[in-house]
């Protein structure tokens, strides 16, 4: 239940003009990294298919270009579901901090200042962060195919696995710096698998999984305050 209070705590700030600026950023910063993926998967196709093909009896078939656009397309749509989920949670990732820092201001404005985390830190974060869950996930389209009817199920859990332990250790590490907050994941490790497995369910779903990435760094915000009470909130990062 616990989770539901911190759901709704994150939902009545939605609103809030700093939730609003990194989806707007999150929103331009994934459209820009999705065109890059087309593009770049339109440019191998072309290199890997000529524009015609000349069959016996038939002469030149100039329709190849056409099937490259075509298969792009598809391509794309089935990658589309896959990959917006590390898109998603690698751009709003990198602005954790400012979403951790709303939520506090809010509900927690008797914190000290958080340590936080420098820019090059944050940008590093991200980055690991998008490469495992693309690898993970392009692995799994392998696994997808041979145990098809649990392919949703295996996808909420591996992702529910990545984005509760990810995002959850970065919120804590703010204010308990790397290591404690490992270890606060790994006591309370079903309970973050759990939040995450909650967030991941709605993740694949383009323009609304942007926003479930934000709400997932408030919750996950709220749920390191709340495991954690007022106490080691200031402490030193290790």
């Amino acid at each position: 239940m616990s989770v539901l209070v911190d759901l709704g705590r994150a939902l009545g700030q939605l609103g809030d003009p700093r939730f609003l600026r990194v989806l707007a950023w999150a929103l331009v910063l994934t459209i820009a990294a999705l065109a890059a993926v087309f593009w770049a998967v339109m440019l191998c196709l072309g290199w890997l298919l000529p524009e015609t093909v000349t069959l016996p009896w038939v002469g030149s078939v100039t329709f190849v270009d056409d099937l490259v656009d075509w298969t792009a397309v598809a391509l794309m749509l089935a990658l589309s579901v896959v990959l917006m989920v590390p898109v998603a949670a690698g751009v709003v990732g990198f602005f954790l901090e400012g979403i951790a820092e709303a939520v506090e201001a809010r509900h927690y404005p008797a914190l000290p200042p958080a340590h936080g985390l420098g820019w090059a830190e944050q940008i590093g974060d991200s980055l690991r962060f998008f490469l495992i869950v693309c690898a993970a996930n392009l692995v799994g389209l392998l696994i997808y195919f041979t145990v098809a009817p649990l392919a949703p199920v295996i996808f909420w859990l591996v992702n529910g696995f990545l984005l509760g332990r990810e995002y959850f250790q970065l919120v804590a590490a703010r204010r308990l710096g790397r290591a404690a907050a490992a270890e606060l994941g790994r006591r309370h490790f079903w309970r973050v698998w759990a939040t995450g497995t909650a967030m991941a369910i709605p993740l694949s779903v383009p323009v609304l999984n942007l926003v479930v990435a934000i709400l997932g760094v408030a919750v996950f915000t709220h749920q390191f305050h709340r495991l954690v009470g007022d106490a080691g909130q200031g402490s030193a990062p290790s």
